[in-house]
């Protein structure tokens, strides 16, 4: 069983029903599932671009992506329906809580002038977003082998009503928010 489940079965849990007084189990708001996505805008140019965050993006994630591809044509971009243009992963159970653990302890410290994440990336939902401007930061990437610097985003999606519910379970979880 993953660390970061086992802490929120025997210690989050009841604190967040203590917290909000929740009546039933049921309602105590849980991680449901993590989305991790990289647009890649330049795969227009150079598809090797693609296999390349498809690789970095299963070593970060443990699991392989799916391709993206465009749903509307635009002139502008030289974009075409149907080409490819990034990849997208999407993480539950064991495997979640894996990599929000690795999240959390491991990657985000390592951000260069690190002090904590925004508060304000909730959707008013309880799901919260957050972007990452180079993937170096996970221990998984090998240096060398990384031809360009690609960011991508991470979705965390609970099952709180609120945006207040879903930071106080990410708080308790250990996610390192500055206001």
């Amino acid at each position: 069983m993953p660390r970061l489940k086992e802490l929120y079965d025997k210690e989050i849990a009841a604190q967040l029903t203590k917290e909000f007084s929740y009546k039933n189990v049921m309602q105590v708001p849980k991680i449901e599932k993590v989305v991790i996505n990289m647009g890649l805008g330049e795969a227009i140019q150079n598809v090797k671009i693609l296999d390349s965050a498809v690789e970095e993006l299963t070593s970060i994630a443990g699991q392989k992506p799916v391709i993206t591809k465009a749903k509307k044509s635009i002139a502008g971009f030289k974009l075409r329906q149907g080409m490819p243009i990034g990849c997208m992963v999407t993480l539950r159970r064991e495997k979640m809580y894996e990599f929000l653990d690795r999240l959390i302890n491991v990657a985000l410290p390592r951000v260069r002038d690190f002090k904590g994440i925004s508060g304000k990336g909730f959707d008013g939902r309880g799901n919260y977003s957050l972007g990452i401007k180079e993937q170096l930061i996970f221990p998984e990437i090998d240096y060398d082998k990384i031809d360009k610097i690609k960011g991508l985003n991470i979705t965390i999606v609970t099952s709180a009503a609120t945006d207040a519910e879903s930071k106080a379970l990410l708080k308790q979880l250990g996610m390192p928010f500055r206001n």
